[in-house]
């Protein structure tokens, strides 16, 4: 089996217990390999698993996210598309998000850059799609940041209220909230 087929397994692993808290041991539970058999995979080891996860999530943002912003349709259509594969992503709201878990603890050395340049990519989308409608760069901007926040904020208080409805009300909320004054909403 290739080493991409343990993705999905590891990425629930690192969502679970953080980047210092997936052991090992409990990687090799999780994925039924044993540590040889991890290294054989994963030579350089915890943090070639994290970046392998890293990539994997990378090349869905840039299909599902980045596409769906810089495709057709109107500014507010391809923001609820966006919103629509973000809820897909964290299975409505019952997963947390890879990059928050990434920044805390001894992870957030190791892979900080690659967490602010995913981020800093999906604000500067964001705020170029809506400067399309003509919509002020610097508020645009502050609207992109906006939208992360009202998103990972969300993610945060579902996993502190074990309640998914408080992140898919702004799911749903959020399209027309970046859209107002430039969609005529």
């Amino acid at each position: 089996m290739a080493k991409e087929a343990y993705i999905p397994c590891l990425l629930d692993i690192f969502r679970r217990y953080g980047y210092d808290g997936a052991t090992l041991s409990k990687i090799s539970q999780a994925t039924g390999l044993g540590k040889a058999s991890l290294y054989h995979y994963f030579p350089h080891g915890k943090d070639e698993m994290v970046s392998t996860v890293l990539d994997f999530l990378e090349k869905w943002f840039q299909q599902n996210i980045l596409e769906v912003l810089r495709g057709q349709g109107t500014v507010l259509s391809r923001l609820s598309q966006m919103c629509e594969q973000v809820i897909q992503v964290y299975e409505g709201g019952e997963q947390p998000c890879m990059c928050a878990i990434l920044l805390m603890g001894s992870g957030r050395d190791i892979f900080h850059a690659k967490v602010n340049l995913l981020l800093r990519t999906w604000i500067d989308e964001i705020a170029r799609v809506l400067q399309t409608e003509g919509l002020d760069q610097a508020i645009a901007k502050e609207r992109a940041e906006d939208a992360l926040i009202a998103i990972q904020g969300a993610l945060i208080l579902v996993q502190g209220l074990n309640d998914t409805t408080p992140f898919l009300r702004i799911m749903k909320q959020l399209p027309q909230q970046i859209c107002r004054s430039i969609c005529n909403i």
